[in-house]
């Protein structure tokens, strides 16, 4: 049998790319996954708290929780939206850098600037939102805290592996469609 992994995101063959323009998406990529390795890397120990002595109904909760965000945040949200876009604009990144986008490149990959009014809106009503919820969460006590943690872990988790999916393939030339950029008459922020 052969099974062949087909993404939702349409992609579309551009080249490799090489020399600088490699060195530049290399750049904005990593910046997003040091982001999300750095919250993966905090809130891994507070997750793995109440598996050590969370009583039947939290551990059905926490399991729940985890499945539903590897569906909801880790598939849905990172696979099919953000992932392949942080990647397309890394790539139009080192295609035509300039050395603010190149500087503040983790917002650029990010969609917070040089993008569609419609995207840079969503890009910054959900980084505020996620900002709110962090603050809310931290308040938790465990187990409640470590139940929520545990999700993200998972979400992030299979965030920075769908980034890492989607940098590969551009680095073959498989580029994925949809950087969200402003059309050429927005062009010039």
């Amino acid at each position: 049998m052969d099974f062949c992994y087909t993404s939702p995101v349409e992609m579309t063959v551009k080249g490799a790319p090489s020399g600088l323009h490699r060195w530049i998406f290399l750049w904005g990529t990593g910046c997003v996954l040091l982001l999300l390795g750095q919250a993966v890397w905090r809130l891994t120990p507070l997750a793995l708290e109440p598996l050590g002595s969370a009583g039947p109904a939290v551990l059905v909760a926490y399991f729940a929780w985890v499945v539903f965000m590897a569906y909801s945040e880790g598939y849905r949200g990172f696979h099919q939206r953000f992932s392949p876009r942080v990647v397309a604009r890394a790539y139009h990144l080192g295609e035509s850098p300039t050395p603010l986008r190149v500087l503040l490149a983790l917002p650029f990959c990010m969609s917070l600037f040089h993008t569609t009014r419609k995207q840079r809106i969503v890009s910054w009503t959900l980084t505020l939102v996620i900002v709110g919820i962090v603050v809310a969460v931290r308040q938790l006590p465990q187990p409640w805290r470590g139940v929520i943690d545990g999700g993200v872990v998972i979400g992030l988790t299979l965030g920075a592996i769908s980034i890492l999916y989607y940098a590969a393939q551009a680095l073959v030339g498989r580029v994925p469609k949809d950087a969200a950029l402003p059309s050429e008459a927005m062009a010039h922020e």
